[in-house]
């Protein structure tokens, strides 16, 4: 068995031992491991590293955990979250995380988490869906795209709307770019439907802030690309009250 290349990330410096020790003794699937007290220190090294596994911590004065990821798109490796607070692990474990770890770290608890990822060689595109709906979408209002070689990450503010496309579904952004993702519009409709997106037929999804006008009568709508999509008169008066009128 491949023994996992590891990486440590956490600016606090007992935690970081803590863990290290607690990996050499009770986790044989651990190889290397390598720590750092400074995610932007990380950075600068990790390609050269090619970790297998990487325990980050999601609170950093440098960089916060997600903000870390972002600059490694696309992610090859496998996460898994360390934070001491609640809130964010109940959320932040569904991204490529293959599992998360509230300090103080519980044996079994790290146990069965290294165990995960000694199964897997690379996080796979149902844990970046999961992640989506989570903490991400909330905190930091982008999307992860799962492609054949990595992860776009694109912010929710640049998406007109979502098209579909047989089993795949087209967003088309402000500035005229389209991506293609291989999820069903449905699909789609979960991950964005409780932001400010709106599926107003069985071929779009809409954001909501990006509609320029609504002709009620023709049920049509112009987005801000002066681009018309017709409105589902079934779902015309739901429409309406999500822009608040009546």
């Amino acid at each position: 068995m491949k023994r996992l290349n590891t990486i440590i990330i956490d600016d606090e410096e007992d935690s970081v031992n803590l863990l290290r020790i607690q990996l050499q003794r009770h986790c044989p699937e651990i190889g290397d491991i390598h720590t750092f007290n400074s995610p932007l220190k990380a950075l600068q090294e990790i390609a050269q590293l090619k970790p297998d596994l990487v325990f980050l911590d999601i609170e950093m004065p440098e960089l916060n955990g997600f903000q870390f990821l972002e600059q490694l798109a696309p992610i090859n490796f496998s996460v898994i979250f360390i934070t001491a607070y609640n809130e964010f692990a109940l959320r932040a474990f569904r991204f490529s995380a293959l599992d998360y770890l509230v300090k103080p770290v519980y044996i079994n608890d790290l146990i069965d988490a290294v165990n995960k990822a000694a199964d897997l060689s690379k996080p796979s595109e149902a844990q970046f869906d999961l992640f989506q709906k989570q903490f991400y979408l909330e905190r930091i209002n982008k999307i992860a795209v799962s492609s054949l070689t990595g992860i776009t990450f694109v912010n929710l503010d640049d998406i007109l709307y979502v098209e579909a496309s047989s089993n795949y579904s087209i967003l088309v952004l402000l500035d005229g770019e389209k991506v293609i993702i291989s999820k069903t519009l449905k699909d789609v409709q979960e991950i964005l439907e409780e932001r400010n997106f709106f599926r107003i037929h069985r071929q779009y999804i809409i954001n909501l802030h990006k509609v320029k006008h609504f002709n009620k009568n023709d049920c049509l709508l112009t987005m801000e690309n002066n681009k018309q999509l017709q409105v589902a008169r079934i779902q015309k008066d739901k429409l309406i009250e999500r822009f608040g009128l009546v």
